[in-house]
């Protein structure tokens, strides 16, 4: 046996996809999280960014990143506990803080790495972690990392999860975590009620808002102001890729929670700070954000209609008032077809396949943006309508 042997199995698999046309994956976009982007020369409506309210491409992001580059370089070469805190880091962490409505935030090199870091640290071989079915998998690694008792209870189904709290000790430190809004489906948490259950068992309750920054509640502040629960989550995580047009993740909680995780969690202490340019860019988009509000409504907006036409062309699709629409078309075969056909057509949108959707249940996940205009959108949906009618989607 080489430890190479399971690589080379999966080439030839990867080859294979590739050779029947059935591989959309890694394709290089330019610009990548722009409403239109070009391929191979061609101009393609994007409809598979999280670039959920267009600032990646905003004026005043662009020039916050290039003064931090010209002030401080394009890198912190060293650790936050280290060389690598500069008062843009601070200043960024402050804002979130005081966006996100909690005491103090604490920052980390990925969302994938503050979630799984935020799970995996704060819970114990002692603990029990109660975790959503389809949470995302960066909680399912903080889960393992965590070594505590992991119960996966039914999706969003607050009867299962109960039955499950009563089923633990009592005495036992327990947490409960949960995506705000599901990356797949687009549908969001029941908040209040697991808060509620949270609070029977005596348990701490963790949100994932990746999805939900800039996109739920009022001021698109997330889950809790979605539900008007704003202080009612214990600790709240998420990415500044989607939203906040940068890269990175972020923790907020108590300030005992959050100096905790930036002394304790190895993916703090042994990972080099996010690049000044990173803070600068999130401070701008915040800043913009609060300015701008009437960009969370033109983004829901944007996602009405691209839902009523689709709907309306015959299309099954589950909308939950978020900006992820996913459109079943049914076997893996189909979701490759149903994109490399999309791409001919002059629309760029993800298929998604087992094992990220049950076997037989694939999808094409559609994802739109406050910049969308309206015609664009709407010759999306007849590009959409020619493909489904010939691949008999719809």
């Amino acid at each position: 046996m080489d430890l190479f042997d399971e690589c080379r199995q999966f080439d030839l698999a990867l080859q294979s996809v590739k050779a029947r046309n059935r591989f959309f994956y890694s394709r290089a976009i330019s610009p990548a999280a722009a409403p239109v982007t070009t391929r191979d020369g061609r101009e393609l409506i994007n409809l598979g960014s999280n670039n959920y309210l267009g600032l990646t491409e905003h004026p005043k992001v662009k020039a916050a990143s290039a003064a931090a580059i010209e002030e401080y370089g394009t890198g912190s070469a060293g650790s936050r506990l280290l060389t690598g805190t500069t008062p843009l880091h601070l200043e960024m962490e402050k804002a979130l803080a005081g966006f996100k409505g909690v005491e103090a935030v604490v920052t980390f090199s990925a969302g994938f790495t503050a979630l799984s870091a935020t799970v995996g640290t704060l819970a114990g071989e002692n603990d029990f972690i109660f975790s959503d079915e389809l949470n995302h998998a960066s909680i399912i690694d903080g889960c393992l990392r965590s070594r505590a008792k992991t119960v996966v209870y039914c999706h969003n189904d607050m009867a299962d999860l109960e039955a499950k709290l009563k089923a633990t000790p009592a005495q036992a430190a327990k947490l409960v975590v949960t995506d705000g809004v599901f990356s797949m489906e687009g549908d969001i948490c029941d908040l209040p009620n697991l808060r509620r259950l949270a609070d029977t068992y005596n348990c701490r309750l963790m949100v994932d808002d990746a999805h939900a920054t800039g996109v739920l509640g009022r001021t698109g502040r997330g889950t809790a102001e979605h539900y008007d629960m704003e202080g009612k989550v214990d600790v709240t995580s998420g990415t500044l890729s989607k939203s906040l047009a940068a890269v990175g993740g972020f923790t907020g909680a108590p300030r005992v929670v959050t100096d905790f995780l930036r002394y304790n969690a190895r993916q703090s202490v042994f990972s080099a700070s996010l690049p000044p340019p990173v803070a600068a860019t999130v401070i701008a988009a915040l800043g913009i954000l609060q300015s701008e509000p009437e960009r969370v409504e033109r983004l829901r907006s944007n996602a009405r209609f691209l839902s009523r036409e689709l709907k309306a062309a015959g299309f099954a699709l589950h909308d939950h008032g978020t900006p992820i629409l996913p459109i079943a078309v049914g076997g893996d075969d189909r979701a490759y077809q149903a994109a490399g056909r999309l791409e001919q057509e002059g629309v760029f949108a993800n298929p998604v396949v087992f094992p990220a959707v049950p076997t037989g249940q694939a999808i094409i996940r559609v994802s739109v943006m406050a910049t969308h205009t309206e015609d664009q959108l709407r010759r999306a949906v007849e590009k959409f309508t020619l493909v489904g009618k010939e691949l008999r989607i719809v």
